[in-house]
């Protein structure tokens, strides 16, 4: 039978397609281009953000509507309620594929490498920790066999992944340590990792990237906000200082550093000069990139408690003073 992988969501997900995809493989199914022309559709979900959930449903009702109805398969981060309200309009719904699996790579070039999987933060307003689960760090033996595997497939750059990849531990092995020994293993290779935790983002990760010729100059490092009560009831961890500082010691070992950022806007309560204390530090820091999305409420999240007060109106017009402001 072909199958066909609609994936939603972050790089993390595109990785489990990736596992899925070779999962499937091996039990004789051949890939499809299009949906259409698939008798197996395999929707790869995101819990994560309101309209992800919106276009599965969207997805799910074009897939039905086609000459050729396929068998409609759930994975990926699903939230319980979104599990309840999804399972009666599809086939069945499967786990994660496990992250020892080799995957059918996408690009001959780019390689994802989950090195861990969930969350342990709760912030406040994320879903992750409910849809993917506790932090589960992968062994560091495990990776490093899987990035020797892919400098020899001819990889030009590996993307090691995990939901806060500065809280990978394996023993004795922590995230600075795990980039050093992949960082010097042989081959023509770039490294590049994601995402990052200002609140565990450590002197010893910048010391390792300032000395590393193959770790891309480049780092994710979510605000989120700019403002410490925000923050604060974000349960993000830390204050604009120390993200400012965080900053600061990251140009001082790379100067050439590119640093991209996510940020959340139009979060319960927060006001016009809340919301300019972000645009003040987004100002002060000058981000290569950022990600702006506007607050929607997610179902078991601390924040879904709190009134969702910001006009619709209000979300779009902050999102569009980041985006012109960072993005132009």
């Amino acid at each position: 039978m072909k199958y066909h992988i609609i994936t939603y969501g972050c790089q993390m997900n595109e990785s489990d397609s990736e596992r899925l995809a070779s999962q499937l493989e091996k039990k004789g199914h051949k890939p499809s281009k299009n949906k259409q022309a698939a008798g197996l559709v395999v929707i790869n979900v995101c819990s994560v953000r309101q309209s992800a959930i919106d276009r599965v449903f969207g997805q799910i009702h074009n897939l039905q509507r086609q000459a050729k109805k396929p068998k409609i398969i759930l994975t990926g981060c699903i939230l319980k309620s979104d599990k309840k309200k999804l399972k009666d309009r599809v086939d069945e719904i499967w786990p994660f594929a496990s992250l020892g699996i080799k995957p059918k790579c996408q690009s001959k070039t780019t390689a994802y490498l989950p090195i861990m999987t969930g969350c342990n933060n709760f912030c406040s307003y994320c879903a992750v920790p409910y849809a993917r689960g506790r932090e589960v760090s992968r062994k560091a033996a495990d990776i490093i066999k899987d990035a020797k595997r892919l400098i020899k497939d001819s990889a030009k750059e590996i993307i090691l992944l995990g939901q806060n990849v500065n809280s990978y531990k394996s023993r004795k092995t922590n995230f600075p340590i795990l980039l050093a020994k992949i960082d010097k293993l042989p081959g023509n290779f770039k490294i590049q990792f994601m995402t990052s935790h200002p609140k565990d983002l450590s002197g010893q990760l910048i010391e390792i990237m300032a000395k590393s010729e193959k770790i891309a100059n480049e780092i994710h490092l979510p605000l989120q906000s700019g403002d410490n009560q925000i923050l604060k009831k974000m349960n993000r961890g830390y204050t604009a200082g120390h993200y400012k500082n965080l900053i600061k010691k990251i140009r001082k070992k790379i100067p050439d550093i590119k640093i991209s950022t996510d940020i959340i806007v139009g979060f319960p309560s927060e006001t016009k000069k809340q919301f300019q204390n972000t645009v003040k530090l987004a100002k002060e820091i000058k981000f290569d990139k950022a990600y702006v999305s506007q607050y929607s409420p997610r179902p078991g999240t601390a924040a879904a408690k709190l009134p969702d007060n910001i006009p619709k109106k209000e979300k779009k017009k902050r999102w569009q003073v980041l985006d012109k402001l960072i993005n132009k």
